[in-house]
């Protein structure tokens, strides 16, 4: 199973085709339109499969899937959380697409919306078979030395509870380390940072592989290169 994420930094709609030749399952797209509310009729028509969630119309979070792969939204409360959609997967395992931001918290930002997410919601985390995919705006390079949910306490809380990042299993390489940038800040090739990633089941790593798009393709289209994954989850996941 291929599985992308990308910030595509809005207006999705003109940027399908570059999208489509990713060949995904399931792409989590970032600062995307809703199609329900769009006047593009091409992305109404391209987004046949989808769920959406955001409190801005024009940039929200979106799970966009291929033709035959099984969507449905899983309830769970976020109470203040921005911005996380929770959905199942051919009714087998839990997707979880994030977005984390600012989301108004004097404390928990970014990486600690994903923390806080963890904490309200490690039973059912850890109970079945989870992906969580997105933007998470967050690096180890960004901890802080008196702040106890920096990204390592992240990364260390999900290995907890089985899952890993599929990049960094793929490459061998430790967090903070990535050769390959996705995001470039204000476009600039001088301010490159990886924080996107995708976090899935360690026993579905054993064949995996990763795909960061090159900045002279895709600084076009986003300040975000996109992310595809190759997992392998059980037949019956």
């Amino acid at each position: 199973m291929h599985i992308l994420t990308w910030n595509c930094n809005g207006a999705l709609r003109n940027k399908l085709d570059a999208l489509d030749a990713l060949r995904f399952d399931i792409a989590v797209i970032q600062e995307c339109e809703d199609p329900g509310y769009s006047t593009s009729a091409s992305y109404k028509s391209w987004a046949k499969n989808y769920l959406w969630a955001g409190k801005n119309k024009h940039r929200g979070l979106g799970v966009f899937a291929a033709p035959g792969v099984e969507l449905a939204p899983v309830d769970l409360d976020l109470g203040q959380l921005e911005s996380f959609l929770p959905c199942r997967v051919y009714g087998s395992f839990l997707l979880v697409a994030a977005w984390t931001r600012q989301a108004n918290s004097p404390t928990f930002q970014y990486i600690g919306q994903l923390w806080k997410f963890i904490q309200a919601h490690r039973a059912v985390l850890s109970t079945q078979p989870t992906v969580i995919v997105g933007d998470l705006n967050s690096n180890v390079r960004w901890d802080k030395w008196d702040r106890w949910w920096n990204h390592t306490d992240v990364v260390r809380e999900l290995s907890e509870i089985g899952l890993e990042s599929a990049y960094h299993r793929c490459r061998g390489i430790p967090q903070g380390l990535e050769p390959e940038p996705t995001f470039f800040l204000q476009r600039n090739p001088a301010k490159a940072y990886h924080i996107d990633y995708t976090f899935a089941p360690s026993a579905w790593l054993g064949d995996c592989s990763a795909w960061v798009g090159e900045s002279d393709t895709w600084l076009q289209w986003s300040d975000h290169m996109p992310l595809l994954v190759r997992l392998n989850p059980p037949n019956d996941a």
